[in-house]
């Protein structure tokens, strides 16, 4: 396979500081044609280096995660509108586990009109969400919190959220496979979402669809351990074909998007 040219090693850069690249923003940025750009773009995805997203790519993901704030710029309307779909879902007056992500933290941002509800989190970016707010009681799983995210993560996290049987459990993942499994890249999060999933009466799974290009190395859990899926598009059909066969609910929140012609 040929070598990268300069420019499409500068996308790979560029994306990997931001989390995702635009072909409108590319083809400005180095003076070229929009064609251009998506050759560049499906090179790059050829060699497995970017994953295809609605309108540009983002890094492709295998073992390692991209930076969390980097994270936060991927897929940012569509996390948006699967957090106000999210918590139209939930009641007034109920508990909720709510854990590390950003599609999550879109949930919490979303919820903050609601009354009378009582969250525990292990995530320091959704407590300072929702803690301002007099009819929502807060509360911060202790614990070794890592620098990267504010995830509060290790076996104190995890006692303290084994201690409640809540109503929901609001949960992410960083890439979801053919077959149906939940997966993302650090075990020790993934204790803690497992610990969450036990401990909620519905489990309520929030994630766009470039998870369903993405891989990653660790299991967190099955669709079948979950009863709603919220995300921003209808599901391909095989994993569509699992939900109806569990039962789960499949809500998507932008179902008249376009399909990406870029």
């Amino acid at each position: 396979m040929a070598e990268l040219s300069s420019r499409q090693a500068d996308i790979l850069n560029i994306a990997r500081a931001s989390g995702r690249v635009t072909v409108e923003d590319l083809a400005r940025r180095f003076e070229v044609s929009a064609q251009t750009i998506r050759k560049d773009l499906n090179d790059l995805c050829d060699r497995r280096s970017m994953t295809r997203v609605h309108g540009g790519a983002i890094i492709a993901s295998g073992v390692e995660n991209l930076a969390y704030e980097a994270r936060r710029f991927v897929a940012a309307d569509e996390k948006k509108a699967i957090g106000a779909a999210a918590a139209a879902l939930i009641p007034n007056g109920c508990s909720l586990f709510i854990n590390i992500g950003t599609t999550t933290e879109e949930v919490a941002s979303a919820l903050t009109a609601h009354e009378d509800l009582l969250v525990i989190t292990n995530n320091l970016n959704v407590a300072m969400l929702l803690y301002r707010h007099p009819r929502i009681e807060v509360i911060v799983a202790g614990g070794t919190v890592r620098r990267a995210d504010g995830a509060v993560i290790g076996s104190t996290a995890n006692n303290l959220i084994t201690q409640f049987k809540v109503d929901y459990a609001i949960i992410g993942a960083s890439a979801i496979d053919e077959e149906g499994a939940l997966l993302d890249f650090d075990y020790r999060e993934v204790q803690a979402a497992q610990a969450i999933i036990a401990n909620a009466r519905s489990v309520m799974l929030v994630a766009d669809s470039t998870k369903l290009s993405r891989n990653a190395p660790v299991r967190i859990a099955d669709l079948s351990q979950i009863q709603t899926f919220v995300t921003d598009l209808p599901l391909p059909s095989g994993l569509q074909a699992i939900c109806n066969s569990r039962g789960i609910d499949v809500i998507a929140a932008m179902p008249d998007r376009p399909a990406d012609v870029a």
